[in-house]
């Protein structure tokens, strides 16, 4: 029996034993799951992976093992997605992969105590096996990692941008933070959006929310405006605090003929009586 051989039929005819094996060092090395998974789930991973290993793994032409990893790759992919929701580390997922290889040495070295040539060949295909599905699978974990928390901030710079109907024909946009290129092309696209939806004919940006206006978010702004007129709206920046006022007058830069108003209060009753709304107190009813 080759090298090659002794490692591959020893993973397939001793699968069972040699999952057993795994799952107690999974369980000995997972020293605190803190509630994210149970001892059942991880010993139904450690089962899926070692099965999917076992039908990927070949003996190439000089006696070695290799591995097809395109269906390992599929099953990384949704493993990943869930250890990163479940809250572990890099270090913890790598941990569980490589925690096979002593799973694997013990059962070599049952079966190929008596050829110790076979048995260092076996042993040394095994490390690099191992070593090779660990590194996939936590390049898998970096992925979904990245995926996740890109999807995230795209949810976030949506919850930030919240457009507003103040009346029939008039929208607001408050802005809280810092803007950004990403950021506001996200405002943008909502804003732009809402007033298609809505036939709006005044948008107001309120920029009562951010610390400090300078060149970028000045220019940020002036796109913002620029296109909402080209949607055949009007704009009308409010929240323009003295601070910001003197900022923008010492920067230098030119709004153009940008209406301005220092509150939204104000910026509402501007825009009710440019769209032909008159706003009657009442007296109250005793």
């Amino acid at each position: 029996m080759s090298d090659a051989v002794s490692l591959k039929s020893i993973l397939e005819t001793d699968q069972s034993t040699i999952l057993d094996a795994w799952v107690r060092a999974i369980e000995e090395s997972a020293s605190s799951l803190r509630g994210r998974v149970s001892k059942e789930e991880l010993g139904g991973n450690a089962s899926e992976m070692l099965q999917q290993l076992v039908q990927a793994i070949r003996v190439t032409a000089d006696g070695g093992t290799t591995a097809d990893f395109t269906a390992l790759d599929r099953y990384f992919d949704d493993f990943a997605r869930d250890r990163v929701l479940q809250g572990f580390t890099a270090e913890e997922t790598a941990t569980f992969v490589l925690s096979l290889k002593r799973a694997v040495f013990v059962q070599l070295q049952s079966r190929l105590a008596s050829d110790p040539t076979a048995f260092a060949a076996a042993t040394w295909d095994a490390t690099q096996l191992i070593d090779k599905l660990a590194l996939r699978c936590i390049g898998a974990f970096q992925r979904m990692r990245e995926s996740i928390i890109e999807r995230q901030q795209q949810e976030l710079l949506e919850l930030s941008t919240p457009v507003v109907k103040l009346w029939d024909g008039v929208l607001a946009l408050p802005i809280i933070g810092t803007l950004d290129s990403n950021r506001t092309a996200t405002m943008m696209e909502t804003l732009l959006t809402r007033i298609a939806d809505t036939g709006s004919a005044i948008a107001i940006i309120d920029i009562t929310g951010v610390p400090t206006v300078d060149t970028l978010v000045a220019q940020h702004l002036i796109k913002t405006v620029t296109a909402i007129r080209l949607m055949g709206a009007e704009c009308i920046i409010s929240g323009v605090r003295p601070q910001i006022a003197q900022t923008i007058v010492h920067l230098g830069v030119d709004l153009g003929n940008v209406t301005t108003k220092a509150n939204l209060a104000d910026a509402l009753s501007l825009a009710l009586v440019r769209t032909g709304v008159t706003v009657v107190k009442t007296a109250r009813g005793g």
